[in-house]
């Protein structure tokens, strides 16, 4: 009987809500890989994120609530044993815990802490170039959701350009559909406030634009915010995915302002649910929406303010251009190309 390969893919590190689109990028790849099928897969997952374990191949472990880094650097003989037997194992959330011992995917999702490293504390940042430098630099493929992270990780990184592959995130076209509704005054951020997501220049956009629009809200997703905000600022909080495909489809317009972003999964779902997107020609966005969103300087205000105005007053050209552009993506794509990643290591 012929040996059959499993790849083992660890999501030991997930920690559901914490940790943006790259939650998103591993809970739908692995959703994605079982419908494409072609290879043996092996997923383990943290009990915080059972809900994954919809086959058999899924496998739940109960990491200790203390400190489960800690267990996990050391070895973990039982996230070990969840792998033992893989011939390849692949980390989508970069950082390699239980630490490889066949030939290991690393999925790097970008090096912000040493582009803009003054948006973390030394400690995070020495932890980060143990996680994702060391494991970037071990493994035998690296995938990066974009070549402006290829570009990144290789300059910052030094790594083999020959290891390095190119995976564009994809979207749920099931879930993030458009409407034909009419639209609600409204733009919507959804990011977690962290520095480089550059709410404050956003919200200096909207106090220029309330000069003209009063009418106008900002609705922000996520979790984090503390503090007071402006009356027409409408803070949400964390929402679940059905919460945030209505937002998408009710709101005027998406606004980007991010800094920095390996990929940039909101402006894509935006687009596939028919809402116009204004983002910042900054990281991967440029890139990743095409000419089909309003790009600003996310440094300057009063571009902001700007580019939302434009898109929410030609709402059905840049709806059509978004939806174009989205149609280039999915998860099964996705699920394909990193499948193809898979087999160049197993064979």
């Amino acid at each position: 009987m012929a040996r059959v390969d499993v790849v083992g893919l660890s999501l030991l590190t997930l920690a559901p809500g914490q940790i943006g689109g790259s939650e998103v990028y591993a809970r739908e790849l692995v959703r994605s890989l079982a419908r494409v099928g072609g290879l043996s897969y092996r997923i383990v997952v943290p009990s915080t994120a059972k809900e994954l374990a919809d086959s058999e191949d899924v496998r739940v472990l109960e990491l200790p609530r203390s400190r489960p880094l800690q267990f996990l650097l050391a070895g973990g003989p039982t996230a070990r044993r969840a792998l033992a037997g893989c011939a390849v194992v692949h980390y989508p959330l970069t950082v390699a815990l239980p630490p490889p011992r066949v030939p290991a995917v690393v999925t790097l999702h970008d090096v912000q802490h040493r582009d803009l490293p003054a948006n973390f504390s030394r400690a995070t940042r020495a932890y980060r170039s143990i996680a994702y430098d060391r494991g970037a630099r071990r493994a035998a493929r690296v995938i990066v959701l974009s070549d402006f992270a290829r570009d990144r990780a290789i300059l910052q990184l030094g790594l083999d350009p020959e290891r390095v592959r190119v995976v564009w995130s994809g979207v749920d076209h099931e879930l993030f559909r458009p409407s034909d509704d009419a639209p609600e005054p409204f733009v919507l951020y959804p990011a977690r406030p962290w520095p480089h997501k550059n709410h404050r220049r956003l919200i200096e956009a909207m106090q220029l634009l309330w000069h003209e629009r009063p009418e106008l809200r900002l609705v922000l997703t996520g979790g984090g915010f503390d503090g007071p905000l402006p009356d027409r600022v409408e803070r949400r909080g964390r929402v679940s995915d059905d919460e945030l495909a209505l937002l998408y489809r009710r709101a005027s317009a998406l606004v980007f302002p991010s800094l920095y972003e390996g990929f940039g999964q909101p402006p894509l779902e935006a687009m596939a649910s028919g809402c116009p997107v204004a983002a910042a020609n900054a990281g991967a966005l440029p890139e990743i929406c095409g000419d089909a969103a309003r790009l600003f300087d996310p440094l300057d205000p009063e571009a902001i303010a700007d580019a939302i105005a434009d898109v929410v007053d030609d709402r059905p050209s840049w709806r059509a251009r978004g939806l174009e552009r989205a149609g280039l993506f999915s998860w099964e794509a996705t699920a394909r190309a990193t499948g193809a990643v898979y087999s160049e290591l197993l064979h």
